[in-house]
C-alpha cells in the first residue's frame, strides 16, 4: 500500500486553490494529481482539515466481535469445542462466518484450542 503525501503538501495545494487557482493549476503547480487536490480541497472544507486518515487494519472483525459473547460462552461451556461446531452455531443463529475468522477471534484472545497433549515417544521403536 502506497504512503500518504505529506500534510504540508496537501495544505501547500488547498492554500493555492483557496487563493484563486483551479484545482487543476494548482494539482499541475505542485505536480500532483487532479482528482487528489479536488479530494484534498473536498476533505479541508467537510472537516477542516487535510490530515490523511488512517491506512490499513482490521475492517472485518467487527461482523464477529459483535458475537463475542455467545462464542465466548459456547467455549466456556465446552472448551472442547471444534471450530467447525462453533461455525455450525453460528449459522444457527444467522450468521455465516469462515473457520479462519473463528481462528482470528481466538488468536486475538490467546485462546488456543488444542486437542490433546504431545505423545509419548513408542519405546518399541530402534533407535
Amino acid at each position: 500500500m502506497a504512503r500518504a503525501i505529506s500534510v504540508d503538501l496537501r495544505q501547500r495545494v488547498c492554500a493555492a486553490i483557496s487563493e484563486g487557482l483551479s484545482c487543476h493549476q494548482a494539482a499541475a503547480r505542485f505536480k500532483v494529481s487532479a482528482s487528489s487536490a479536488i479530494r484534498w480541497q473536498a476533505r479541508l472544507r467537510q472537516s477542516g482539515s487535510v490530515q490523511p486518515e488512517v491506512q490499513g487494519g482490521d475492517r472485518k472483525s467487527l461482523r464477529i466481535e459483535a458475537h463475542a459473547a455467545f462464542i465466548l460462552g459456547e467455549y466456556e461451556a465446552k472448551s472442547d469445542i471444534t471450530l467447525a461446531e462453533l461455525q455450525n452455531k453460528l449459522a444457527a443463529r444467522g450468521t455465516d462466518v469462515g473457520i479462519g475468522t473463528l481462528w482470528r477471534f481466538f488468536d486475538r484472545r490467546r485462546i488456543t484450542l488444542k486437542k490433546r497433549r504431545r505423545m509419548q515417544l513408542n519405546n518399541n521403536v530402534p533407535m
